[in-house]
């Protein structure tokens, strides 16, 4: 029961809108109600400037140059020199008493000895200086202003009235606009 009563009310209905429709013609906006008193005419263009926007942009790129650095070394093997010292040091300990105490000295003569020739072998190798080159890399920041196109101001004149409006695209020579009459309070 319920569905007949709504398909008598379309088609009651259906008579009227087409009624209202062939009333108002193409004059209505497209998101609301018919609008009365609107008609659309044509309006001469006398200019029309691009307007832009700058926009500053960054783009990262990386940056490497060659720097020469500065290093030192030094030759830190003694063993020979350590080697000869204990040799030299255990024969000049082993010169020295009689019996457990030749070993004692003998040992001792040793160790002072190889300690003594580590030290002189490690003066006589001085410290070596030279020069590398290397490579270093960084990442940097190149800036540019890019300019962008976001509208047009135009300046048009509808019946020796002149106008002024920012659209989104160029007009060309004419300019279609819309008129809308409205009552106004005294």
């Amino acid at each position: 029961m319920r569905y007949k009563s709504l398909v008598a009310a379309l088609l009651l209905a259906a008579p009227m809108l087409a009624t209202a429709q062939d009333r108002y013609g193409d004059h209505y906006e497209s998101d609301g109600p018919p609008l009365e008193n609107v008609n659309y005419s044509y309006a001469d263009v006398l200019r029309v400037d691009p307007v832009y926007r700058s926009t500053r942009v960054s783009e990262p790129r990386e940056e490497c140059y060659d720097t020469e650095v500065r290093r030192s070394s030094r030759n830190d093997n003694t063993t020979a020199g350590t080697i000869v010292g204990a040799i030299v040091g255990g024969a000049l300990g082993n010169q020295v008493g009689k019996g457990n105490g030749r070993k004692a000295a003998t040992v001792a003569g040793a160790v002072a000895g190889g300690v003594i020739g580590r030290n002189i072998d490690a003066a006589n190798n001085p410290e070596r200086t030279y020069t590398e080159r290397q490579t270093h890399c960084e990442v940097v920041d190149d800036y540019r202003d890019v300019r962008q196109l976001i509208g047009y101001d135009v300046e048009y004149r509808y019946r020796g009235e002149v106008y002024m409006s920012r659209l989104d695209y160029d007009p060309g020579e004419r300019l279609r606009v819309r008129i809308s009459v409205t009552p106004a309070r005294p």
